[in-house]
């Protein structure tokens, strides 16, 4: 991680209300929500774990097909921003609270997303969030996010060199085998952006 836990929180809080329109004219993003949206395919009964959840998009688009959604964030302002939405739509079956990918404050879960968020951690740290989404019993984990498919064009990031630190696909799908999932899909949304579902392998 290139900054700190603490300095990436303070900087999602001060454009939390923001957020939401610089990222939805991206049409990477927008791409990223409706697949991991897709892929996650929650059963009625089931508890997703949106880690990174940010302002909810994930979290609020997946509430109506699961029983619980636990939305985990370091961000108080971007939760905030959540609460709010969850609020304007009635939706009542969503808890936002502070957790982190390594620590993500949930007892376990059978759906484990996220999106846009796993890019700030270092190689390593990627290895050790995967495994405690693996701890956490999941039989998918589906992850959308900034990844490298081939060499990155260093003109055209994608990403902020200064704050984000993106892994290539292969590291990601060797941290996911490792940790016990079998990788079922690759969705290629552009030369830095994809999606990955991960299965238990012994489900």
């Amino acid at each position: 991680m290139k900054k700190s836990i603490e300095t990436h929180a303070a900087r999602f809080d001060e454009i939390a209300g923001e957020y939401d329109d610089s990222q939805n004219d991206t049409e990477e993003y927008r791409a990223c929500v409706s697949l991991v949206v897709e892929h996650a395919d929650p059963r009625p009964d089931d508890v997703v774990a949106d880690l990174g959840t940010g302002t909810g998009a994930i979290a609020l688009a997946l509430a109506g097909d699961a029983g619980e959604v636990v939305a985990r964030d370091i961000s108080d302002g971007m939760m905030e921003r959540a609460r709010e939405k969850a609020d304007e739509r009635g939706i009542e079956n969503v808890d936002f609270a502070e957790g982190r990918f390594r620590e993500p404050n949930v007892e376990a879960a059978d759906v484990v997303v996220s999106n846009f968020a796993m890019h700030h951690l270092g190689d390593e740290e990627k290895r050790e969030a995967i495994e405690a989404v693996a701890d956490l019993g999941p039989r998918r984990f589906v992850l959308g996010d900034v990844m490298f498919f081939g060499e990155p064009d260093p003109d055209e990031p994608f990403y902020s060199p200064e704050v984000d630190d993106p892994s290539t696909v292969g590291h990601l799908a060797d941290a996911l085998t490792d940790a016990g999932f079998s990788l079922t899909a690759v969705e290629r949304v552009h030369d830095q952006v994809g999606v990955l579902v991960a299965e238990r392998a012994d489900e």
